[in-house]
């Protein structure tokens, strides 16, 4: 067994750091082959296809950052708010955020983004100005709350690791309350909290693709388009292993880090 625990993880990184490998060589010659066909004329139409459509793929992956950025931003925030009060001495404070960070965990990622694009108004008037609400960001308030309630469970989390005999002998210094969980908790906290709010950023990543079914214009959508448009069934394979090496090119880097930060901190 003790073999087993040593050796399988290895292998696992191997196998990883292989399929990283395949995916870059494969990028690679996608790009080769279709310099190819820019150079010496369409051998291979739909590569030409995606050369075309690679800038506009590009640019609207960034939306897709973008919205991933806000919602975790905001998530965090909020989660830095309600995580304490899981642990407040006041029970029904308790029993309030611990309503919301059970709904907002356990509900489907969809139904919130649809919940947030219809429910939240299309404009905000501020006495005669008029604010438009786009798309986008209900997109993002909808991934901001189970952001928030995660993030909020993470730094419960965090707080409850930390040995309770370090808050009595901050008090035994006479430190507050507050002056114990600024200086001497928090500090320790966020390194344990970072592994898995990078894995929360990862997943918040993924599910932005789901902002395409409510009209937001993100990489899935402008893939929608373009494979209506060029309207070849080896050209909509093509764009869509695409869309899904993109999305690993941009994760795969924050999974692998994530992996690292474990690595570091496991018995600090």
């Amino acid at each position: 067994m003790a073999t087993e625990s040593i050796t399988v993880p290895a292998r696992d990184g191997r196998y990883r750091s292989l399929f990283a490998f395949a995916s870059v060589v494969g990028v690679a010659a996608l790009l080769a082959l279709a310099e190819h066909e820019i150079a010496h004329g369409p051998s291979y139409p739909a590569l030409a296809a995606l050369m075309t459509w690679a800038p506009a793929l590009g640019k609207s992956l960034w939306v897709n950052i973008e919205i991933s950025l806000l919602a975790v931003a905001l998530g965090t925030l909020a989660g830095l708010a309600l995580g304490p009060l899981l642990l407040s001495p006041i029970r029904g404070v308790r029993l309030i955020v611990r309503s919301y960070v059970q709904v907002f965990r356990n509900a489907p990622l969809l139904v919130l983004i649809y919940f947030s694009t219809y429910v939240f108004p299309f404009e905000i008037a501020f006495g005669q100005h008029v604010v438009p609400f786009p798309d986008w960001f209900k997109v993002t308030l909808g991934l901001a709350l189970p952001a928030s309630a995660n993030f909020a469970e993470i730094f419960r989390g965090a707080i409850q690791s930390i040995p309770h005999a370090q808050w009595d002998a901050a008090r035994s210094l006479a430190f507050s309350r507050s002056q114990v969980f600024r200086w001497i908790i928090l500090p320790q906290c966020v390194k344990r909290m970072l592994p898995p709010w990078m894995n929360l950023y990862a997943s918040i990543t993924m599910a932005t693709a789901l902002a395409s079914l409510v009209g937001v214009h993100d990489l899935l959508d402008t893939a929608q388009v373009a494979s209506n448009t060029v309207a070849r069934a080896d050209f909509t394979v093509l764009v869509y292993f695409t869309v899904l090496g993109l999305f690993f090119a941009y994760c795969y880097p924050i999974a692998r880090f994530t992996r690292l930060l474990e690595k570091r901190y496991a018995f600090s």
